[in-house]
């Protein structure tokens, strides 16, 4: 079992599976829930969409990989001259002493978000929205922004050694961060659950879609 991360879930585009349109319906009625009672426009998922091609060679990896991603968001964060290099075999990232930290800040959307489910929206908004009312039936009761968590992603990525030109990943450099991660070197974990999520966030915003955790 792992991480399934999707976009355009509705549209058939990366979803085969037509009863997965009834299974979310509760889902996108409690998104809109908890934009309204924040002030923020509703979101409509597509349900056509043109063939979304991710760069990623993946589109699921295992619980933990996300882990090692957000403490090396929260070092960056907190260092900006800092470099990730590999955690020790056997340490827990989210145990991180700086991970912890953010955690108590609940600002950031790659940080704040369930493990397991939820979403990410194309809707711009700066704090992270918690579902208030339990029985509205949010996934993983947090809601997460397209537009923020891309900004994190980049603000992360030369800590990864990731290279970007204005916020922008070159077809070269995705290939170049698929292959280091397929060899499993260096920081491999962070490095597939990056490219996951980047490649998810530029399809979302592009197309505004949301990003599914499943």
């Amino acid at each position: 079992m792992g991480l399934g991360i999707s976009v355009g879930i509705l549209s058939g585009a990366d979803n085969n599976d037509a009863d997965r349109d009834e299974g979310l319906d509760p889902g996108w009625t409690a998104i809109n829930y908890v934009l309204n009672a924040a002030g923020l426009p509703a979101h409509a998922e597509p349900r056509s969409l043109p063939q979304l091609d991710s760069r990623s060679e993946l589109d699921s990896c295992p619980y933990s990989f996300i882990h090692y991603l957000r403490r090396a968001y929260a070092h960056r964060r907190a260092d900006p001259t800092w470099l990730a290099t590999p955690l020790p075999e056997g340490e827990d990232p989210s145990q991180d002493e700086v991970l912890q930290v953010e955690y108590d800040y609940l600002s950031s959307h790659l940080i704040c978000h369930s493990d397991a489910e939820g979403y990410y929206v194309p809707v711009d908004f700066e704090e992270v929205l918690f579902a208030k009312n339990e029985d509205i039936g949010l996934p993983g009761g947090m809601l997460g922004s397209s537009y923020r968590l891309m900004e994190e992603l980049i603000l992360v990525a030369p800590a990864l050694g990731i290279q970007l030109n204005n916020g922008q990943l070159s077809d070269a450099e995705a290939t170049r961060i698929c292959e280091e991660a397929a060899q499993q070197a260096s920081c491999y974990r962070e490095l597939d659950s990056w490219i996951i999520l980047f490649e998810s966030a530029r399809l979302s915003l592009t197309h505004k879609t949301a990003i599914v955790f499943c």
